[in-house]
């Protein structure tokens, strides 16, 4: 093995993900590659949505501020009926408790070219596009290097990368969660959709948040992404056909409650349909997220329908978690136990988002469903090695600690306003 085919971490996958990762790791001094079958930014919308927990780590990895100039906050959640009459409203405040937006809509493309740029600035990492891995292996035992085997550019010769660490953001169909020997637990929500994505300069009729159609025949889902940009998915057959001039007047029935077009041979590019794509969304959990030195992030390790705006969070919520422990053991000899505490952190965290999802996608009429979605998508860590409870403080004890004192202690200082800099100590969920 020679010292230029070994590298303390490979990524593989290039997505919002990897490349947080990749970048969180070099902020620590971790030296990493990012292995990415696409040489470029996949060009259309995915993921839209990121909460003010997950602004901080976009902050940490440096791209806040551009971030900010693309992002647009979102008021919240409604849950209309078909005749499009409110059941319910959940609202977002624009200065979240962590300094920014609680929801902020946006096109994934720009995030990821954002990140890339910011990858490339960083003499820590490197992008290798055009590269597929095709298989990862490591002792049973785990007391060596892992092994990622590769191809470039689609050619048939394969080469060898060894590292301490593989990180798989490789997707759900992607090859690390079998290399580990994990398994998919179905948590039993699977629904088709069409998704289509528009950019208009005509009227729309929104109150700049996510509106949610709760209707047994017809559900769908209206968000807007940016100054002309928004998303419309919608339960469609198969064989419903949304191109031709017969497509093109029932996508006009269908976007009727926000927007007015004329007739579907009068389109003129002021309603540019960008992309119409058929989604299977589905709720699934990796049942092992780790064997030895070989960890699932993303998608690899949870999918989750997408009706609260939480699977990206998710998956950059693994990276944050994981980045830190991993460079703790690489460079300053922590212990490995410290890198059980990631699957042990994010996987309850996972499991408690997922059906949150799955009620609004499936049943946003059954009862309780208000209280299950104003629950906080980021609950707080339990007891473990590395989160202790401090005892609940008597009303006397919590008066006198008030009033006196404190010694040897350093002032803190509050604001709702976004921070100028990462604030050192402050807990992110699942850090």
């Amino acid at each position: 093995m020679s010292a230029a085919s070994r590298r303390p971490v490979v990524i593989i996958g290039a997505g919002p993900v990897g490349v947080t990762a990749a970048l969180l790791l070099a902020r620590r001094g971790v030296r990493s590659i990012v292995l990415e079958r696409h040489r470029g930014v996949y060009p259309l919308p995915r993921a839209v949505a990121v909460d003010d927990e997950v602004r901080r780590i976009l902050q940490r990895v440096g791209v806040q501020e551009e971030f900010a100039a693309l992002a647009r906050p979102a008021r919240g959640l409604r849950l209309l009926t078909a005749q499009h009459r409110v059941i319910a409203e959940f609202t977002r405040s624009r200065h979240g408790r962590h300094g920014f937006p609680q929801t902020s809509m946006f096109d994934q493309p720009d995030l990821e070219r954002l990140l890339r740029d910011a990858l490339a600035r960083s003499p820590e990492c490197e992008l290798w596009g055009g590269v597929e891995a095709v298989a990862v292996s490591q002792p049973a035992d785990g007391t060596a290097a892992v092994r990622v085997t590769l191809r470039r550019d689609g050619g048939e010769e394969v080469e060898h990368l060894w590292a301490d660490a593989v990180l798989g953001c490789d997707g759900a169909g992607g090859l690390t969660r079998e290399a580990i020997g994990a398994v998919w637990e179905d948590l039993h929500f699977e629904e088709s959709r069409r998704g289509i994505d528009v950019r208009t300069s005509r009227p729309v009729r929104s109150w700049e948040g996510v509106d949610q159609i709760c209707c047994p025949t017809r559900p769908a889902t209206f968000m807007p992404l940016g100054e002309d940009r928004y998303r419309w998915e919608f339960r469609l057959a198969d064989d419903e056909n949304l191109d031709g001039p017969d497509g093109r007047a029932r996508l006009r029935e269908l976007v009727a409650p926000w927007v007015d077009l004329p007739s579907a041979a009068s389109w003129g590019d002021d309603f540019e349909v960008i992309r119409q794509a058929q989604y299977i969304f589905r709720a699934r959990l990796a049942d092992r997220w780790r064997r030895g030195r070989v960890f699932l992030l993303g998608d690899a390790a949870h999918l989750t329908p997408p009706f609260v705006g939480q699977g990206l969070c998710a998956g950059l919520r693994d990276a944050h978690n994981l980045t830190w422990k991993l460079a703790r053991v690489l460079q300053q000899g922590a212990n490995e136990d410290l890198l059980d505490t990631y699957e042990r952190e994010r996987k309850p965290h996972a499991r408690h988002v997922i059906p949150v999802a799955a009620v609004v996608g499936a049943a946003c009429r059954v009862p309780g469903v208000t209280a299950t979605l104003s629950r906080d998508l980021s609950p707080a860590l339990t007891t473990g090695p590395l989160v202790r409870r401090r005892p609940r403080l008597t009303a006397r004890r919590a008066r006198n600690r008030s009033t006196r004192p404190a010694r040897g202690r350093r002032p803190a200082a509050v604001s709702r306003l976004p921070p100028a800099s990462p604030t050192r100590g402050a807990a992110i969920s699942g850090r």
